[in-house]
């Protein structure tokens, strides 16, 4: 009997048919804020976007996608998706998480091409240096409803759309909310953030509900301030608000729903 290494004399290549290619595909979500103009106390409005290029070449040229490209024989299709974002869109240092892989057939007509999705929701910050590559002519973040409308190239507008729901479930499930907040902040800051991602989201009764429910208890904390009495804001309102913040605790069911 030969080893578990060794070829058998019946085996041939032929036999098994592969891919032309396994492509990655990633979809880098950011929530933009900007100050109300002419409203002296308003929260800012915030807006849920996402990063396209314009293709250069065939196929879709002159179309909108997702960045992405072809996992290299030497790398796993983890390093091409971090290194495909970068020489795309100039992006590095973005935590992307693996969520679906998408095989349709005739999805790309190059070829049989199974492509493996990742996501990221990132600061806008991070995308600030984003500047396009050989292989495309701009890198733009839209606003995703409006991304939703387009014809992107591929079968990226059903990836989209299905990163779309894991972002909304990871907002509603997680703590992520505080990557885009300050270390303290209102109730009305926090829900403002979590509709964005989630516009469906509505909680009656919502300050009463986070604070207090026993499943989200140890969430989150009064901030207090040296006399130890409660500290309170009125950057966005004019009445004072309650501060809180963010605790190390993480939820293992929903925090908010």
């Amino acid at each position: 009997m030969n080893e578990r290494n060794e070829k058998p004399d019946s085996f041939k290549p032929s036999s098994y048919r592969t891919p032309d290619g396994v492509p990655t595909d990633i979809v880098v979500f950011t929530i933009a804020s900007r100050e109300k103009e002419g409203a002296k106390k308003a929260l800012p409005i915030r807006e849920l976007q996402v990063m396209l290029i314009q293709r250069k070449m065939w196929p879709f040229e002159g179309k909108w996608a997702l960045p992405g490209g072809f996992t290299r024989d030497t790398e796993t299709v983890h390093e091409c998706a971090r290194r495909e974002l970068e020489e795309e869109t100039g992006v590095s240092g973005v935590l992307l998480e693996y969520f679906n892989v998408y095989s349709a057939p005739g999805r790309d007509p190059r070829g049989w091409m199974i492509s493996h999705a990742f996501f990221a929701l990132v600061r806008e910050g991070c995308l600030a240096g984003r500047s396009p590559s050989d292989e495309a002519a701009e890198v733009v973040l839209f606003p995703v409803e409006e991304a939703l409308e387009m014809e992107l190239a591929f079968d990226h507008a059903v990836i989209l759309r299905d990163a779309l729901e894991r972002i909304r479930h990871q907002m509603l499930t997680t703590t992520i909310a505080k990557e885009f907040l300050p270390e303290q902040f209102t109730i009305s800051e926090l829900y403002q953030v979590i509709r964005t991602v989630a516009p469906a989201f509505e909680e009656r009764n919502f300050l009463r509900k986070v604070t207090s429910t026993q499943s989200r208890k140890g969430i989150l904390e009064e901030v207090l301030d040296s006399d130890g009495r409660p500290a309170v804001s009125n950057r966005y309102s004019q009445r004072p608000a309650q501060l809180y913040r963010f605790t190390d605790y993480a939820p293992e069911l929903s925090i908010y729903g």
